[in-house]
Protein backbone atom coordinates (compact mmCIF):
# COMPACT_ATOMS: atom_id res chain seq x y z
CA UNK A 1 0.00 0.00 0.00
CA UNK A 2 2.70 2.23 0.95
CA UNK A 3 4.29 1.59 -2.70
CA UNK A 4 0.75 2.13 -4.26
CA UNK A 5 -0.14 5.08 -2.58
CA UNK A 6 2.26 7.84 -4.68
CA UNK A 7 1.40 6.26 -8.26
CA UNK A 8 -2.47 6.70 -7.58
CA UNK A 9 -1.83 10.35 -6.55
CA UNK A 10 1.14 11.08 -8.32
CA UNK A 11 -0.77 10.39 -11.97
CA UNK A 12 -3.66 12.83 -12.26
CA UNK A 13 -1.84 15.75 -10.74
CA UNK A 14 1.38 16.01 -13.02
CA UNK A 15 -0.36 16.90 -16.49
CA UNK A 16 -1.45 19.88 -13.96
CA UNK A 17 1.43 20.77 -12.50
CA UNK A 18 2.79 20.61 -16.51
CA UNK A 19 0.44 23.21 -17.28
CA UNK A 20 0.94 25.64 -14.43
CA UNK A 21 4.80 25.81 -15.13
CA UNK A 22 4.17 26.37 -18.57
CA UNK A 23 1.52 29.06 -18.24
CA UNK A 24 3.88 30.66 -15.52
CA UNK A 25 7.14 30.27 -17.80
CA UNK A 26 5.14 32.19 -20.29
CA UNK A 27 3.40 34.68 -17.98
CA UNK A 28 7.16 35.37 -16.54
CA UNK A 29 8.62 36.08 -20.18
CA UNK A 30 5.90 38.41 -21.26
CA UNK A 31 6.58 40.53 -17.50
CA UNK A 32 10.69 40.21 -18.09
CA UNK A 33 10.42 41.83 -21.96
CA UNK A 34 8.14 44.41 -20.81
CA UNK A 35 9.66 45.60 -17.81
CA UNK A 36 13.29 45.45 -19.86
CA UNK A 37 11.89 47.45 -22.26
CA UNK A 38 10.06 49.76 -19.96
CA UNK A 39 13.62 50.20 -18.30
CA UNK A 40 15.38 50.94 -21.68
CA UNK A 41 12.79 53.40 -21.93
CA UNK A 42 13.21 55.19 -19.07
CA UNK A 43 16.61 55.30 -19.34
CA UNK A 44 16.17 57.40 -22.70
CA UNK A 45 14.28 59.62 -21.08
CA UNK A 46 16.63 60.31 -18.07
CA UNK A 47 19.97 60.69 -20.58
CA UNK A 48 17.52 63.11 -23.15
CA UNK A 49 17.84 65.09 -20.55
CA UNK A 50 21.41 64.83 -19.58
CA UNK A 51 21.79 65.44 -23.51
CA UNK A 52 19.94 68.79 -23.24
CA UNK A 53 21.80 69.92 -20.10
CA UNK A 54 24.87 69.21 -22.75
CA UNK A 55 23.76 71.65 -24.75
CA UNK A 56 22.44 69.27 -27.59
CA UNK A 57 19.29 68.08 -29.41
CA UNK A 58 18.16 64.52 -27.92
CA UNK A 59 16.12 63.72 -30.72
CA UNK A 60 19.33 64.63 -32.93
CA UNK A 61 21.26 62.60 -30.93
CA UNK A 62 19.30 59.70 -30.78
CA UNK A 63 18.71 59.42 -34.42
CA UNK A 64 22.54 59.62 -34.66
CA UNK A 65 22.55 56.83 -32.53
CA UNK A 66 19.76 54.96 -34.28
CA UNK A 67 22.32 55.43 -37.75
CA UNK A 68 25.41 55.00 -35.95
CA UNK A 69 23.98 51.01 -35.10
CA UNK A 70 21.76 50.51 -38.03
CA UNK A 71 22.48 53.02 -40.48
CA UNK A 72 24.45 51.52 -43.08
CA UNK A 73 25.67 47.40 -43.79
CA UNK A 74 29.25 48.75 -42.52
CA UNK A 75 27.75 50.38 -39.23
CA UNK A 76 25.42 46.82 -38.52
CA UNK A 77 28.80 44.63 -39.39
CA UNK A 78 30.66 46.92 -36.97
CA UNK A 79 27.87 46.89 -34.31
CA UNK A 80 27.83 42.76 -34.63
CA UNK A 81 31.61 42.56 -34.03
CA UNK A 82 31.79 45.04 -31.11
CA UNK A 83 29.01 42.19 -29.49
CA UNK A 84 30.88 39.47 -30.48
CA UNK A 85 33.89 39.40 -27.18
CA UNK A 86 30.52 40.42 -24.95
CA UNK A 87 28.16 37.42 -26.00
CA UNK A 88 30.90 34.82 -25.32
CA UNK A 89 32.80 35.81 -22.17
CA UNK A 90 28.99 36.51 -21.17
CA UNK A 91 28.23 32.78 -21.64
CA UNK A 92 31.12 31.95 -19.50
CA UNK A 93 30.23 34.33 -16.56
CA UNK A 94 26.62 33.13 -16.59
CA UNK A 95 27.71 29.53 -16.41
CA UNK A 96 30.38 30.83 -13.63
CA UNK A 97 27.47 32.86 -11.47
CA UNK A 98 24.80 29.87 -11.71
CA UNK A 99 27.44 27.66 -9.68
CA UNK A 100 28.11 30.75 -7.52
CA UNK A 101 31.44 31.30 -8.67
CA UNK A 102 31.99 34.98 -9.22
CA UNK A 103 33.90 35.36 -12.30
CA UNK A 104 35.05 39.11 -13.07
CA UNK A 105 38.14 37.80 -14.69
CA UNK A 106 37.11 38.13 -18.59
CA UNK A 107 39.18 40.79 -18.75
CA UNK A 108 42.69 39.36 -17.92
CA UNK A 109 41.41 36.01 -20.13
CA UNK A 110 40.18 37.79 -23.27
CA UNK A 111 44.03 39.42 -22.85
CA UNK A 112 45.71 36.54 -22.39
CA UNK A 113 43.66 34.31 -25.19
CA UNK A 114 44.60 37.11 -27.51
CA UNK A 115 48.20 36.52 -26.48
CA UNK A 116 47.87 32.49 -27.38
CA UNK A 117 46.36 33.45 -30.61
CA UNK A 118 49.41 35.34 -31.82
CA UNK A 119 52.17 33.50 -30.89
CA UNK A 120 50.44 30.80 -33.28
CA UNK A 121 49.50 33.93 -35.95
CA UNK A 122 52.98 35.16 -35.65
CA UNK A 123 55.36 31.33 -35.14
CA UNK A 124 53.77 29.54 -37.05
CA UNK A 125 55.60 27.94 -40.30
CA UNK A 126 54.97 30.05 -42.92
CA UNK A 127 52.82 28.88 -45.81
CA UNK A 128 50.37 27.34 -43.47
CA UNK A 129 47.13 27.14 -44.35
CA UNK A 130 44.39 28.78 -43.14
CA UNK A 131 41.73 25.77 -42.55
CA UNK A 132 44.68 24.38 -39.84
CA UNK A 133 46.33 28.09 -38.76
CA UNK A 134 42.89 29.80 -37.63
CA UNK A 135 41.45 26.85 -35.47
CA UNK A 136 45.15 26.16 -34.22
CA UNK A 137 45.15 30.11 -33.49
CA UNK A 138 42.18 30.10 -31.86
CA UNK A 139 42.42 27.06 -30.22
CA UNK A 140 45.80 28.03 -28.19
CA UNK A 141 44.04 31.46 -27.26
CA UNK A 142 41.02 29.32 -25.74
CA UNK A 143 43.67 26.84 -23.95
CA UNK A 144 45.89 30.00 -22.36
CA UNK A 145 42.26 31.88 -21.48
CA UNK A 146 41.43 28.38 -19.88
CA UNK A 147 44.32 27.98 -18.24
CA UNK A 148 44.71 31.81 -16.90
CA UNK A 149 41.23 31.01 -15.43
CA UNK A 150 42.40 27.57 -13.68
CA UNK A 151 44.90 29.54 -11.96
CA UNK A 152 42.60 31.70 -10.35
CA UNK A 153 40.41 28.94 -9.17
CA UNK A 154 43.34 27.10 -8.22
CA UNK A 155 44.25 30.29 -5.57
CA UNK A 156 40.79 30.43 -4.74
CA UNK A 157 40.39 26.55 -3.55
CA UNK A 158 43.88 25.48 -2.30
CA UNK A 159 44.84 29.25 -0.82
CA UNK A 160 41.48 30.00 0.12
CA UNK A 161 41.84 33.41 -1.70
CA UNK A 162 38.11 34.59 -2.30
CA UNK A 163 37.58 34.24 -6.40
CA UNK A 164 36.63 37.94 -6.71
CA UNK A 165 40.39 38.97 -5.61
CA UNK A 166 41.75 36.32 -7.70
CA UNK A 167 39.90 37.31 -10.72
CA UNK A 168 39.84 40.59 -10.12
CA UNK A 169 43.73 40.94 -9.97
CA UNK A 170 44.67 38.57 -12.39
CA UNK A 171 42.76 40.94 -15.26
CA UNK A 172 45.31 43.41 -14.62
CA UNK A 173 48.38 40.90 -14.43
CA UNK A 174 46.75 39.79 -18.15
CA UNK A 175 46.62 42.97 -19.43
CA UNK A 176 50.31 44.07 -18.35
CA UNK A 177 51.22 40.42 -20.07
CA UNK A 178 49.65 41.99 -23.35
CA UNK A 179 52.11 44.72 -22.90
CA UNK A 180 55.06 43.41 -21.63
CA UNK A 181 55.18 40.65 -24.95
CA UNK A 182 54.79 43.52 -27.03
CA UNK A 183 58.16 45.30 -26.11
CA UNK A 184 59.78 42.31 -26.42
CA UNK A 185 59.60 38.96 -28.53
CA UNK A 186 56.20 40.27 -30.72
CA UNK A 187 56.63 43.82 -30.94
CA UNK A 188 56.56 45.60 -34.34
CA UNK A 189 60.00 47.64 -34.49
CA UNK A 190 59.67 51.01 -34.70
CA UNK A 191 56.11 51.03 -34.67
CA UNK A 192 55.00 54.32 -32.90
CA UNK A 193 52.76 52.44 -30.06
CA UNK A 194 52.33 49.02 -28.89
CA UNK A 195 51.68 46.62 -31.17
CA UNK A 196 52.72 43.54 -32.88
CA UNK A 197 53.45 43.04 -36.97
CA UNK A 198 50.38 42.57 -39.24
CA UNK A 199 49.25 38.78 -39.17
CA UNK A 200 49.86 37.01 -41.98
CA UNK A 201 46.82 36.97 -44.55
CA UNK A 202 46.63 33.08 -43.82
CA UNK A 203 45.66 34.01 -40.20
CA UNK A 204 43.17 36.54 -40.54
CA UNK A 205 39.30 35.79 -39.67
CA UNK A 206 37.59 35.42 -42.63
CA UNK A 207 34.74 37.75 -43.10
CA UNK A 208 30.79 36.73 -43.10
CA UNK A 209 29.20 39.05 -45.99
CA UNK A 210 32.56 39.83 -48.55
CA UNK A 211 33.00 43.65 -48.63
CA UNK A 212 32.33 44.36 -45.07
CA UNK A 213 33.95 43.89 -41.68
CA UNK A 214 31.57 41.61 -40.60
CA UNK A 215 33.59 38.66 -40.02
CA UNK A 216 32.89 35.03 -38.72
CA UNK A 217 33.46 35.14 -34.79
CA UNK A 218 28.78 36.22 -34.78
CA UNK A 219 28.88 32.54 -35.74
CA UNK A 220 30.90 31.51 -33.12
CA UNK A 221 29.38 33.76 -30.52
CA UNK A 222 25.91 32.18 -31.46
CA UNK A 223 27.46 28.40 -31.04
CA UNK A 224 28.90 29.23 -28.09
CA UNK A 225 24.81 30.40 -26.72
CA UNK A 226 23.57 27.56 -28.08
CA UNK A 227 25.87 24.87 -26.28
CA UNK A 228 25.93 27.00 -22.99
CA UNK A 229 22.11 26.25 -22.67
CA UNK A 230 22.53 22.72 -23.69
CA UNK A 231 25.48 22.20 -20.87
CA UNK A 232 23.23 24.37 -18.43
CA UNK A 233 20.01 22.74 -19.10
CA UNK A 234 20.49 18.59 -20.31
CA UNK A 235 23.64 17.80 -19.23
CA UNK A 236 24.70 16.01 -15.52
CA UNK A 237 27.06 19.52 -15.12
CA UNK A 238 24.95 21.94 -16.13
CA UNK A 239 22.65 20.02 -13.15
CA UNK A 240 25.68 20.01 -10.82
CA UNK A 241 26.33 23.36 -11.22
CA UNK A 242 22.51 24.73 -10.65
CA UNK A 243 22.91 22.88 -7.55
CA UNK A 244 25.95 24.09 -6.50
CA UNK A 245 24.31 27.35 -6.82
CA UNK A 246 21.35 26.87 -4.76
CA UNK A 247 23.29 25.19 -2.17
CA UNK A 248 26.69 24.61 -1.75
CA UNK A 249 25.66 22.36 1.89
CA UNK A 250 23.44 20.49 -0.40
CA UNK A 251 26.09 19.79 -2.89
CA UNK A 252 28.67 18.21 -0.83
CA UNK A 253 25.72 16.50 1.25
CA UNK A 254 24.91 14.45 -1.73
CA UNK A 255 28.72 13.94 -2.87
CA UNK A 256 29.06 16.60 -5.90
CA UNK A 257 32.70 17.51 -5.66
CA UNK A 258 32.26 21.17 -5.63
CA UNK A 259 35.98 21.81 -6.26
CA UNK A 260 36.46 19.73 -9.09
CA UNK A 261 33.03 21.47 -10.73
CA UNK A 262 34.70 24.98 -10.01
CA UNK A 263 37.83 24.45 -11.74
CA UNK A 264 35.71 22.68 -14.50
CA UNK A 265 33.18 25.87 -15.10
CA UNK A 266 35.85 28.17 -14.72
CA UNK A 267 38.11 26.68 -17.04
CA UNK A 268 35.28 26.53 -19.99
CA UNK A 269 34.12 30.33 -18.84
CA UNK A 270 38.15 31.29 -19.46
CA UNK A 271 38.45 28.91 -22.78
CA UNK A 272 34.92 31.18 -24.00
CA UNK A 273 36.70 34.18 -22.62
CA UNK A 274 40.34 33.70 -24.21
CA UNK A 275 38.67 32.21 -27.57
CA UNK A 276 36.89 36.32 -27.26
CA UNK A 277 40.45 37.19 -27.15
CA UNK A 278 41.74 35.39 -30.41
CA UNK A 279 38.61 36.32 -32.43
CA UNK A 280 39.79 40.29 -31.52
CA UNK A 281 42.96 40.04 -32.36
CA UNK A 282 42.53 37.75 -35.49
CA UNK A 283 39.28 38.98 -36.82
CA UNK A 284 39.45 42.92 -35.81
CA UNK A 285 42.92 44.44 -35.81
CA UNK A 286 44.56 41.12 -37.60
CA UNK A 287 47.62 42.26 -34.82
CA UNK A 288 47.52 41.82 -31.41
CA UNK A 289 47.71 45.77 -30.07
CA UNK A 290 48.22 47.18 -26.60
CA UNK A 291 44.95 47.38 -24.61
CA UNK A 292 42.09 45.57 -27.15
CA UNK A 293 41.08 43.47 -24.10
CA UNK A 294 39.93 47.30 -22.33
CA UNK A 295 36.11 46.76 -21.14
CA UNK A 296 35.11 43.60 -22.68
CA UNK A 297 35.44 41.47 -19.12
CA UNK A 298 33.35 44.13 -17.17
CA UNK A 299 31.03 44.68 -19.66
CA UNK A 300 30.14 40.97 -20.07
CA UNK A 301 29.33 40.68 -16.54
CA UNK A 302 26.91 43.25 -17.36
CA UNK A 303 25.84 41.38 -19.95
CA UNK A 304 25.26 38.24 -17.66
CA UNK A 305 23.41 39.52 -15.73
CA UNK A 306 20.97 41.62 -18.03
CA UNK A 307 20.48 38.19 -19.02
CA UNK A 308 19.35 36.89 -15.87
CA UNK A 309 22.40 34.49 -15.90
CA UNK A 310 20.25 32.91 -19.30
CA UNK A 311 22.35 31.60 -21.89
CA UNK A 312 19.91 31.62 -24.41
CA UNK A 313 19.10 35.14 -23.12
CA UNK A 314 22.85 36.23 -23.42
CA UNK A 315 22.47 36.66 -27.52
CA UNK A 316 20.28 39.47 -27.47
CA UNK A 317 21.86 41.12 -24.32
CA UNK A 318 25.07 40.92 -25.86
CA UNK A 319 23.63 41.96 -28.75
CA UNK A 320 22.00 45.50 -27.13
CA UNK A 321 24.82 46.50 -25.63
CA UNK A 322 27.21 45.95 -28.77
CA UNK A 323 24.96 47.69 -31.11
CA UNK A 324 24.34 50.46 -27.76
CA UNK A 325 28.04 51.33 -28.17
CA UNK A 326 28.68 51.56 -31.75
CA UNK A 327 25.86 54.08 -31.71
CA UNK A 328 26.99 55.77 -28.92
CA UNK A 329 29.83 56.13 -30.27
CA UNK A 330 28.62 57.59 -33.89
CA UNK A 331 26.70 59.91 -31.19
CA UNK A 332 29.74 61.20 -30.28
CA UNK A 333 30.46 61.80 -34.06
CA UNK A 334 28.21 63.53 -35.43
CA UNK A 335 26.64 66.07 -32.91
CA UNK A 336 29.76 66.15 -30.58
CA UNK A 337 28.32 64.61 -27.23
CA UNK A 338 31.09 64.38 -24.71
CA UNK A 339 33.05 61.29 -24.32
CA UNK A 340 32.11 61.10 -20.55
CA UNK A 341 27.96 61.43 -21.50
CA UNK A 342 28.42 58.56 -24.23
CA UNK A 343 29.62 56.47 -21.33
CA UNK A 344 27.15 57.94 -18.70
CA UNK A 345 24.18 57.04 -21.26
CA UNK A 346 25.59 53.30 -21.61
CA UNK A 347 26.29 52.96 -17.70
CA UNK A 348 22.39 54.19 -17.28
CA UNK A 349 20.76 51.91 -19.79
CA UNK A 350 22.63 48.90 -17.95
CA UNK A 351 21.37 50.27 -14.26
CA UNK A 352 17.85 50.68 -15.51
CA UNK A 353 18.03 47.22 -17.37
CA UNK A 354 19.60 45.36 -13.79
CA UNK A 355 17.64 47.10 -11.82
CA UNK A 356 14.26 45.73 -14.20
CA UNK A 357 16.01 42.27 -13.79
CA UNK A 358 16.19 42.76 -10.12
CA UNK A 359 12.82 44.22 -9.72
CA UNK A 360 11.26 40.48 -12.15
CA UNK A 361 13.46 37.99 -10.17
CA UNK A 362 12.10 39.78 -6.60
CA UNK A 363 8.79 39.14 -8.04
CA UNK A 364 8.94 35.75 -8.95
CA UNK A 365 10.07 35.30 -5.17
CA UNK A 366 7.08 36.48 -3.96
Amino acid sequence: MLDRAPMTTEAPIRPVTAFRLRALLAGDGVRTVALTLGAIALALLVTAGLIALAGKNPIVAYGALLRGAFGSVDRFAFALNKSTPYILAGVGVALCFRAKVINIGGEGQIAVGGIGASLVLLLAPAGLPPVLLLPLAMLAGAAFGALWAILAAWVFIKRNVHEVLCTLLLNFVGVLLVSEVLRAPLGEEGAGFPQSPLFPRAGWLPKLIPGTDLHMGILLAVAAVVLGHVLLWRTTFGFRLRVMGASRPAAAYVGLSTARSTFAVMAIAGALAGLAGGIEVSGVHNRLIEGFSHGFGFNAVAVALIAGLNPLAILPAGLFLGFLEAGALAMQREIGVPSSLVYVIEGLMMVFVLCAVGLNARNRRV
